[in-house]
């Protein structure tokens, strides 16, 4: 059984308030990065970006 690489990259997505949201984890900044390019793409009017590690606490902002 082969170890899964850590998912250490966290891409969130801020809303007009100011509040976060975790949108998913992964092993690279750019297998991350290319998901928030994706959104971008889309034309998604919250700010999307890429972070390393942070947990946020459910609500938090």
């Amino acid at each position: 059984m082969t170890q899964e690489a850590p998912k250490e990259w966290v891409v969130l997505r801020q809303d007009d308030n100011g509040n976060r949201f975790e949108l998913g984890r992964y092993a690279t900044e750019q297998e991350a990065q290319a998901v928030v390019e994706a959104f971008e793409r889309r034309g998604h009017k919250q700010l999307y970006f890429v972070t390393r590690g942070a947990r946020l606490a459910p609500g938090a902002a």
